[in-house]
């Protein structure tokens, strides 16, 4: 496992999310690193025990007990299970645009899941219509949308995903696993989303359901964003996480 180490201060584990891999999140790393001192790395598990032991893996490599632990989409999953497995590692945990317990997946997703080396390119490739309303929102400038949509093909090409991985990723956020784990955790909890009219991949709504599983959650919006707020506007995400961690600095000591 390659562990990415950048900035200084609190030390944040970031979870990548469906794709697996850190590079699509190299911008909101950059972002948190000047508040934080960021720890993340590519998935590579099979149920939420591994991906949970490798997040404790990761914080070894790095020699950090304690840290923010940061999950994005499904990434946000696994950080409820290690919160819940490894709560005196977790000193604050965030749940970025988190599908909700045993997400309902649309049809045609269903159909990707049974062949998605066959099927799966048709996912990636409808991408750019469920986002293209998120990316008008959060990026008022056309050269603007046009460098995000060639940096993420260029991280495409770089760093090419795991059509199975993805699959069984999305097969494991369809079971009911971590809704025990919730009542477990102690850490403070952000839920933070983008609006719900701009979400077109996780239903807000859906997520907004930790704010009743998990015991004092706090629920926060990007504003003109929607799932993708933590890569289309990173320097706001970063300073929401920072303002949550700032204020609960004393429990996450």
């Amino acid at each position: 496992m390659t562990i990415v180490d950048r900035g200084s201060g609190m030390p944040l584990v970031l979870i990548p999310g469906l794709q697996g891999r850190w590079e699509y999140m190299r911008d909101t790393v950059e972002a948190l690193a000047p508040f934080f001192r960021v720890i993340t790395f590519s998935l590579d598990g099979s149920d939420y025990d591994s991906y949970a032991g490798q997040v404790a893996a990761a914080l070894n490599t790095a020699g950090v007990e304690r840290a923010v632990v940061c999950g994005v989409s499904f990434g946000g999953l696994i950080a409820v299970r290690f919160a819940a497995r490894f709560p005196a590692r977790c000193a604050t945990l965030v749940l970025a645009s988190t599908p909700q317990p045993a997400l309902t997946l649309r049809p045609r997703h269903r159909v990707y899941l049974r062949m998605p080396w066959l099927l799966g390119p048709l996912f990636l490739a409808e991408t750019p219509f469920r986002v293209r309303r998120e990316l008008r929102a959060a990026m008022s400038e056309p050269a603007a949308r046009r460098q995000f949509s060639w940096n993420a093909l260029r991280t495409l090409l770089g760093a090419p995903v795991s059509l199975s991985a993805m699959a069984a990723r999305a097969r494991l956020a369809t079971t009911d696993a971590v809704v025990a784990d919730c009542m477990r955790i102690t850490a403070p909890t952000l839920v933070l989303t983008g609006e719900a009219h701009l979400d077109y991949v996780v239903p807000v709504e859906g997520s907004a359901e930790y704010l009743r599983l998990i015991p004092n959650a706090r629920r926060m919006v990007l504003a003109s964003t929607g799932h993708l707020g933590s890569m289309t506007r990173p320097r706001e995400f970063a300073a929401m996480v920072r303002a949550f961690v700032e204020e609960h600095r004393d429990a996450a000591a």
